[in-house]
């Protein structure tokens, strides 16, 4: 099978070969990603991505089936004849400053939140397509990014579940679109397609032979989160690590109290009517821009390398901070928020990186910390999943700062949860989670961090709020 994984800052393509004691994934095609700006706004090149879509598939060889997952929220708007209305608009883009506010005059943030249960980003689908004003009048479907790639792939039209839930306008308890809540926030319901669950089979791809394609987890979180290695009966929780940390727990229901609201949780869907309870991190973003910033990504080993030999916890931001969200100097914002704190900023790149790392996990701390505090479950074990699960300066500073072990790895581990879900669905015997996490635990290689016992993360913490 064909695993089409985009991220927000690269996109791949991955050859996936899954049978019994058999689950491997190849990369075939590596393409860049990120925002282009055009006059005031910032905008996603989605044609480029899916002529790369297609190349990358071609060029896998012999197939059963494809599946696409990507970032959230973002997605094209089609008129009457299925046409385009223009490139999307990237979640960075400042179109939706003040538009939570102007929301919140209407609904209430505890409203929205017993309706949908997700998390208060400025970037919510919800708050993008009200910031579309009058231009939704031409508009007769949204689509999100994965659907609309499977759209052009097969002519069909919908809203896969998990990707859908994170949109804002998903009624979490009844899982439907929260029609009452669009058009009260003036979104025309129509815009809303109909809704799919992962593992339906789309139809064939006209371009490519008719080769199946199949919704998986089209959120890329609820893809990695599928091949999270951990074991029945363990207390776990998962970091799935890339442009963004999403942390938290897994449940089989959504946790909608006013705890829960208040430390602003997310409840979004999962594979097999799980849920994904979690809260957004900045993640290693800051880390790439820091590094776009001195125009050196590749030497970022070598940094790491030299972070490690640098003092722990010398100097730590709220990597969430609103000032780290959007494209730009990221060393300047760091020492801007060192010193809004009382703190010496960090004196050069070594110890700028350590910053970053400590201050990334931290961020899994507090995160972590109170997902449990809030759900009333004990966390025993962190799984880091993706991209991050390479850097193990902040596997291990998450190990320590967390006080439990962090099993890293899969790196590949969205592209893994893709092809698992197409091969059930393709006829393959993977019958529930247990069944594809099992396989991922005999076939994939999974490194142990242990708690050091480093100390000084209360004290780090506590620079933040005082």
């Amino acid at each position: 099978m064909a695993a089409v994984d985009l991220g927000a800052s690269s996109g791949r393509v991955m050859a996936g070969t899954v049978g019994p004691a058999t689950l491997s994934v190849e990369e075939v095609r590596r393409f860049p990603n990120g925002g282009v700006r055009a006059g005031p706004s910032l905008y996603w090149d989605v044609l480029g991505l899916y002529r790369e879509t297609l190349a990358g598939i071609g060029e896998a060889g012999p197939l059963d089936g494809v599946g696409i997952d990507s970032w959230a929220v973002d997605y094209g708007l089609l008129d009457e004849r299925g046409a385009l209305l223009g490139n999307p608009v990237h979640y960075r883009d400042s179109r939706t400053d003040g538009v939570p506010a102007k929301v919140a005059a209407t609904v209430s943030a505890r409203e929205l939140y017993d309706v949908t249960g997700l998390q208060q980003l400025p970037f919510n689908t919800l708050y993008q397509l009200v910031s579309e004003g009058d231009r939704l009048d031409a508009a007769a479907t949204m689509l999100l990014i994965p659907d609309l790639l499977n759209y052009w792939l097969t002519g069909s039209i919908g809203a896969e579940r998990t990707n859908a839930s994170t949109t804002q306008l998903y009624d979490v308890r009844e899982q439907t679109w929260a029609t009452s809540l669009a058009s009260r926030v003036g979104i025309p319901p129509r815009l809303l397609p109909p809704l799919r669950d992962p593992g339906t089979v789309l139809g064939q791809a006209r371009e490519l032979s008719g080769l199946p394609v199949v919704a998986v987890g089209s959120h890329d979180t609820a893809s990695a989160v599928v091949a999270v290695p951990a074991s029945p009966g363990t207390n776990f929780a998962y970091i799935s690590s890339g442009t963004w940390s999403l942390a938290g727990l897994e449940l089989p229901a959504p946790e909608l109290g006013d705890a829960a609201l208040a430390a602003n949780f997310t409840n979004e869907g999962g594979v097999d009517g799980t849920i994904r309870f979690l809260r957004n991190v900045m993640g290693l973003w800051v880390l790439s821009e820091t590094l776009r910033a001195w125009s050196c990504p590749e030497d970022l080993p070598a940094l790491l390398a030299a972070a490690a030999s640098s003092p722990a916890l010398a100097a730590v931001v709220d990597i969430d901070a609103p000032e780290f969200l959007p494209p730009g100097d990221m060393p300047a914002r760091i020492a801007g928020a060192c010193r809004a704190t009382g703190q010496r900023p960090p004196s050069g790149r070594a110890a700028v990186v350590r910053c970053v790392v400590d201050s990334l996990a931290l961020a899994h701390r507090r995160t972590i910390r109170e997902a449990a505090a809030v759900t009333g479950r004990r966390v025993d074990v962190v799984h880091i999943v993706g991209g991050g699960a390479r850097n193990e300066l902040l596997c291990q500073s998450t190990a320590d700062a967390c006080g439990v072990p962090v099993l890293a790895g899969p790196v590949e581990a969205a592209a893994l949860g893709n092809v698992l879900i197409q091969a059930r669905a393709l006829g393959e015997d993977l019958p529930d989670l247990a069944a594809m996490r099992a396989l991922v635990r005999e076939t994939q290689e999974v490194r142990h961090y242990e708690p050091s016992g480093t100390t000084g993360w209360d004290a780090a913490e506590s620079r933040l709020t005082s």
